[in-house]
């Protein structure tokens, strides 16, 4: 039964980048805010043996560069998803909840197309998508100091 996501509360907005598609994250980007307002970043990398050592990075995106992320991410909405498979073939777990668009390529979505596979301009989308969030994080968030 697909998952029912609520829209998050006052319009705030979520998108969570996650590396592997599948195990234990090693990476994962987290973006936070609400629309036509700066939003933080962090980016968590698990390193070392077994992964026990945490990179954490941490900064701000202005309105603007928020507002943009915002529109990069609308189309995404019924999109195809598969919580079994790695359809777009980046290894990369996306969830999106904002007020308009309640998606997750890992995931049984409402709304989304059935277990089918994207087109190549599906899985552009997506890729440009992910890129822009990577380069965002490299841009943005920046390591933590003691």
């Amino acid at each position: 039964m697909p998952r029912s996501m609520a829209p998050p509360p006052s319009g705030e907005f979520a998108i969570r980048l996650t590396k592997p598609f599948t195990d234990t994250p090693t990476s994962k980007i987290e973006i936070i805010g609400e629309p036509n307002r700066p939003a933080t970043i962090k980016h968590t990398t698990h390193v070392g043996a077994d992964n026990q050592t945490l990179i954490i990075k941490e900064g701000s995106i202005d309105k603007s560069d928020s507002n943009e992320l915002m529109d990069l991410v609308r189309p995404l909405a019924g999109f195809p998803s598969n919580p079994d498979e790695d359809v777009y073939g980046l290894g990369v777990r996306l969830d999106i909840a904002t007020f308009e668009v309640q998606w997750d390529n890992g995931e049984d979505v409402e709304g989304a197309e059935a277990k089918s596979n994207p087109t190549e301009e599906n899985k552009q989308t997506f890729k440009d998508v992910v890129e822009s969030i990577e380069a965002l994080t490299r841009q943005k968030a920046k390591e933590r100091t003691s």
